[in-house]
């Protein structure tokens, strides 16, 4: 069996949309699966559309998402180069030989002539295609047009008569009519090729085994097949994706919220939780589980169990793996992140060891989605409060919490290394002596070291942030609120 050879082909024309990330993705897990290779290749022969920038930022989020290329650029292998610019020599070359073999043909239509076509077809609710009228022109003809510099195009030439059928993985047997079909535009007048033409050339030259792509290329794919057998070159396997969904159902579009790769990076989605929920939209594993590491998802994965109907991206599900996967992950790389969050704050300047941020981190991990929220969310652990919420203040410190405060700032002082259970005994027993339920010493507590009334358990606030800095947050509380 020859080897599995996948290809990503974006353009370079902006961000990664999760749609492509999504198309990577499937080429890359079947590709690893089977042992295979996965292939980057630009697709820039539209330089009018071409962004600066695009094909690094490109890059960087298939590395961010642990989508190694084989091959591609900067990743040179036989078949190279993967930028289609830097291969317009081989496009002209074919797109010439279909001409010589009579597949192909000159055309001399004016931009204009075409317009007023279209205008005329739409206006008629006709079908808008090429008219075919350079396609019989004479040898004679198209010679002396050449020699005058007339500006012009190669098309391709759709046979008149029958149909073209392909297999594919996703939606079985697909049979096209070829009278629907357009004579394409497979070379322009600048001696750029279409997609039609480079993606096929691409295709056969890169050894690619399996086609998978959006299925907004299933009718374009007809023309393809065309090309293959014009050539005399063997088909690919071809499997096109349902389409991405929003809520409504709707086509996802930038209208409806984010949908570059970018956007949730840079909102603290983990790269494990954005690469989970991607895979299941369109494919699913047989079963009910839902939560996969990328090495797991390559071992399960296969195309056969993709639909073939729009897949709707839920941004709250999404934001429930970011949870899940957050809960899962290692101290160390939580530690890594926790740092990285860090150096971007107001408290860049802190000096924190390991040991107190792992200790911070498990005191927050249950209670957060994203790994900013431990910044964000409990500031308290980083530095101590610049001011009390006023609306704790006014239904939780009473005129008597300051003395309460200090009978509990005694109890404290004369404990020794304590922990959680420590802080919680000498409370209670402070209630006690003080005849006064454990919520009158709580709630001025944790607004005294925390500043708000809510976060994790009280005592584990306590146990992080370790009895000498718990005596200075009291004794601040009672001078600033009694």
């Amino acid at each position: 069996m020859a080897m599995v050879r996948t290809r990503f082909a974006p353009s370079p024309t902006g961000f990664l949309h999760v749609g492509g990330l999504r198309t990577a993705l499937y080429n890359f897990l079947l590709a690893k699966r089977e042992g295979g290779a996965f292939i980057l290749r630009i697709e820039d022969t539209d330089q009018s559309r071409k962004v600066e920038g695009a094909v690094e930022n490109l890059i960087d989020t298939l590395e961010w998402a642990g989508l190694h290329f084989d091959e591609g650029p900067g990743r040179e292998g036989e078949v190279g180069p993967y930028i289609q610019s830097q291969r317009i020599t081989l496009y002209q070359k074919y797109a010439n030989q279909l001409v010589e073999e009579d597949k192909a043909y000159y055309c001399f239509c004016s931009s204009e002539r075409l317009k007023e076509l279209r205008e005329h077809q739409l206006a008629a609710k006709l079908q808008t295609s090429y008219d075919r009228r350079c396609r019989d022109l004479t040898k004679k003809e198209v010679q002396g047009r050449l020699r005058n510099g007339d500006q012009h195009v190669i098309r391709m030439k759709i046979p008149l008569d029958g149909e073209v059928t392909f297999n594919d993985l996703i939606r079985g047997s697909v049979t096209i009519s070829h009278k629907i079909l357009d004579d394409q535009v497979i070379l322009k007048s600048d001696g750029y090729p279409t997609y039609h033409l480079a993606v096929v050339v691409d295709d056969h030259f890169m050894k690619i085994s399996h086609v998978i792509r959006g299925e907004e290329w299933l009718s374009s794919t007809p023309k393809h097949v065309i090309l293959f057998g014009y050539f005399g070159w063997e088909l690919p396997t071809f499997a096109h994706l349902p389409l991405l969904l929003n809520p409504d159902r709707s086509k996802l579009s930038k209208r409806q919220g984010d949908v570059a790769v970018e956007d949730y990076r840079a909102k603290g989605y983990l790269k494990e939780a954005l690469v989970n929920f991607v895979a299941l939209l369109g494919w699913n594993p047989g079963d009910e589980r839902e939560l996969f590491t990328l090495e797991e998802l390559t071992k399960e994965f296969s195309l056969e169990r993709v639909g073939n109907s729009g897949a709707v991206f839920n941004v709250e599900k999404l934001d429930w793996m970011n949870f899940e996967h957050l809960r899962k992950m290692g101290d160390s790389e939580f530690l890594r992140l926790v740092r990285e969050e860090l150096s971007k704050s107001d408290f860049k300047e802190g000096k924190f060891e390991d040991s107190y941020l792992l200790s911070v981190i498990n005191a927050m991990r249950e209670r957060i989605t994203f790994v900013k929220d431990i910044v964000t969310n409990s500031p308290y652990f980083f530095r101590a409060p610049l001011g009390y919420d006023a609306e704790v203040i006014r239904k939780r410190w009473k005129p008597a919490s300051s003395g309460y405060l200090r009978e509990l700032s005694n109890a404290f002082s004369g404990l020794h290394s304590p922990r959680k259970g420590d802080f919680e005994a000498a409370l209670h027993s402070t209630a006690e002596t003080l005849k006064i339920g454990n919520g009158d010493l709580i709630h001025p507590l944790r607004l005294a070291v925390s500043g708000t009334g809510s976060g994790p358990g009280l005592f584990d606030i306590l146990e992080v942030l370790g009895k000498e800095e718990v005596l200075i947050r009291i004794n601040a509380a009672i001078e600033r609120l009694q």
